[in-house]
């Protein structure tokens, strides 16, 4: 499967998904005018590596996102928490700036009930 990469933009966030060393990596600002829009070729790309049974770790390292994007990330999470409840490998990383406590906290909702593998890992700028 082909990289695949979309910018980032003022109100998108950059999506970095390597297949090749199973990195897949959402990072950034997210309050685009139509998410679902957005996440669609996410969600398309993602669908079809899944079916190709790689191991591979996401990572989010997001600096805000509005409540559409919360939603599109949540389903991510829970077509990750899926495949890894179907016996795919996968491990979630979500990486929040060292004082930014909402980002954190949204990190460890979003994860607290998972069963598969999850760190929640601070960065400095």
């Amino acid at each position: 499967m082909d990289k695949f990469i979309i910018r980032a933009t003022k109100t998108t966030p950059a999506v970095n998904f390597d297949p090749a060393i199973g990195v897949l990596t959402i990072s950034g600002e997210s309050y685009p005018e139509n998410s679902a829009d957005f996440y669609a070729p996410v969600f398309a790309w993602l669908n079809k590596y899944i079916e190709s049974k790689g191991s591979f770790v996401f990572h989010f390292k997001m600096v805000y996102f509005n409540t559409s994007s919360s939603k599109a990330i949540l389903d991510i999470i829970d077509l990750l928490e899926n495949y890894y409840k179907n016996n795919g490998q996968v491990e979630l990383i979500w990486h929040y700036e060292e004082d930014d406590e909402d980002i954190m906290e949204s990190g460890m909702e979003f994860t607290e009930n998972l069963k598969m593998p999850s760190k929640i890992v601070s960065y400095t700028v």
